[in-house]
């Protein structure tokens, strides 16, 4: 029988073992939600690598374990962008290759101590450093960043009020580091302990010693969520069906309503008939109305995905126009070059135009909320850039519509749960079809989930803090402590490098020296 080594042999199967290591970690995130399994999702990749044959080799496994990871993470998109998926996840992939060198140069073969220590910290940096690159929205932004997979654990997000996800993820990391140390590397199971022991430590005192987000009020949101409608007209009909269920909140005594994401398909300065319609509802149910228009504006060109306040009087004025677009769906990066993707898929037509710039509004009670639209809710640095703002409530208008049997619903709806810990501010995810969620601002759920067979309306009661977060106030500094950690490496095994060429070759061994009869000396005489 072979071993499995010699079926490795393949670069065929070696690159398939590869693909599917890089696929578990998305186990741990919903909807399968195996958070403790993010501990070892890694090890069986990181595995691989170290055998590999070459540091070439070890490059394609990270490659291939790559495409693994984004192919399963974003598999709901095969029903719309077909065989580009594939594309995607072998371009995005590419960027783990360097991680998967480094593998194989730290912990390959018999590592020393002195190596398997700088993999503990070099490794998780590594990572953390694609996690930085592929957040760039042209890439896809940040999602599925690992330490995201942590959203219901309580300690994760009172960590993520310091460090954010990005200190999440590299302590994943590193976990999955010192398990395959322990695993793998015998003779450096002290230093894989000591990591352990380490990660524990800090997880403790950073929950001993991190400030606590403690409410100092409360306002009452409700969520409107219609379901799937679909069909001819369904623009007009979503809309009836939005209003019907508004009305139900009617001396509930609600401080704002938020509607999803695409939630009025016309602009309301070219229909003045649902400005008067928002309008009235305000008034009957005394809040005012988060709308989000998904239209060719009226007063500039282009389409555009806007958050829009309507009080009493009708639009208040206040407004926010979505920054970042999702690739593909709502724009096509290098369009010139990349536009073939409308002929094999459902990508974007017409490129959707940009806002210029965030907003915080007053919601007409002292409330003042920061909205976000669709996914961009996966990007730290805009909830980060509210709560320094002044928002106190942080709301994401969502859908996902297209994607209803998928996993994705319940992904982007985690993602409250990471910016309300981070920011200390509650965060409210409204959806028009599901998930919608309501995350207190430490990050735990503060009522049920609505799913994706729901439409009803749902009124929250939403704890409230203002406190500054560590995460807040000094920002992505895991990502820059990761850089600075992988520029020493690397001036490190520089200098080494050098140091080692320049070192003089041993010249050969000088000749035995002999006495007078010719024999050769002996030691002594």
């Amino acid at each position: 029988m072979k071993t499995f080594s010699s079926w490795l042999a393949s670069p065929w199967r070696r690159s398939a073992a590869a693909a599917v290591a890089g696929a578990l970690p998305v186990l741990a995130f919903p909807a399968p939600s195996l958070w403790w399994f993010a501990y070892v999702a890694l090890v069986p990749w990181i595995a691989l690598a170290r055998t590999a044959p070459t540091g070439r080799r070890a490059a394609f496994d990270g490659w291939w374990g790559g495409f693994g990871f984004m192919l399963a993470m974003h598999h709901w998109l095969l029903p719309n962008l077909h065989v580009f998926t594939f594309v995607l996840a072998a371009l995005l992939g590419a960027l783990w290759a360097p991680w998967g060198w480094l593998v194989r140069r730290l912990l390959g073969g018999a590592p020393p101590r002195g190596r398997v220590v700088a993999a503990l910290v070099v490794l998780p940096s590594a990572w953390l450093a694609v996690e930085l690159v592929r957040s760039w929205e042209a890439l896809g932004g940040p999602w599925g960043v690992l330490g995201a997979s942590q959203w219901q654990v309580t300690a994760a997000l009172r960590l993520a009020s310091v460090g954010g996800v990005w200190l999440l993820s590299f302590l994943v990391v590193l976990l999955n580091v010192a398990v395959a140390v322990l695993l793998t590397v015998r003779r450096a199971r002290v230093p894989a302990v000591t990591a352990l022991v380490a990660a524990g430590a800090v997880t403790a005192s950073v929950w001993a010693g991190s400030p606590v987000a403690e409410a100092d009020g409360r306002a009452r949101i409700a969520v409107v969520q219609p379901g799937v409608v679909a069909g001819p007209d369904s623009a007009d009909r979503r809309f009836d069906r939005e209003v019907r269920l508004t009305r139900r909140l009617v001396g509930q005594g609600v401080d704002l309503v938020v509607w999803g994401e695409s939630s009025v398909g016309f602009d309301l300065g070219a229909r003045p008939d649902l400005a008067r319609r928002l309008a009235a509802l305000s008034r009957t149910t005394g809040a005012e109305i988060l709308v989000n228009v998904d239209a060719r504006r009226s007063d500039r060109p282009g389409i555009y995905k806007s958050s829009v306040l309507v009080g009493p009087d009708g639009p208040t004025g206040d407004r926010y126009d979505k920054m970042r677009l999702v690739p593909f769906g709502e724009y096509i990066p290098a369009r010139s070059l990349l536009g073939w993707a409308t002929s094999v898929g459902e990508a974007a037509g017409e490129d959707r135009r940009r806002g210029t710039g965030q907003v915080v509004m007053d919601a007409g009670t002292g409330l003042r909320i920061g909205p976000m639209v669709c996914f961009e809710s996966a990007f730290p640095d805009i909830s980060r850039n509210l709560a320094e703002d002044g928002a106190d409530v942080l709301l994401a208008q969502s859908s996902t519509s297209t994607f209803q049997q998928s996993w994705a619903p319940a992904q982007h709806a985690s993602l409250a749960a990471l910016r309300a810990a981070e920011t200390g501010r509650p965060m409210v995810h409204a959806t028009l079809t599901g998930v919608s969620a309501v995350h207190g601002p430490d990050g735990g759920r503060a009522g049920p989930w609505l799913g994706t067979d729901t439409s009803t309306t749902r009124v929250y009661d939403v704890p409230l803090a203002h406190g500054t977060t560590p995460y807040v106030r000094f920002g992505d500094w895991p990502l820059y402590a990761a850089l600075l950690v992988l520029a020493a490496w690397v001036t490190t095994e520089t200098v080494r490098s050098v140091l080692l060429r320049r070192r003089p070759a041993p010249g050969p061994p000088a000749p035995h020296a002999r006495t007078a009869h010719g024999s050769p000396a002996r030691p002594g005489h």
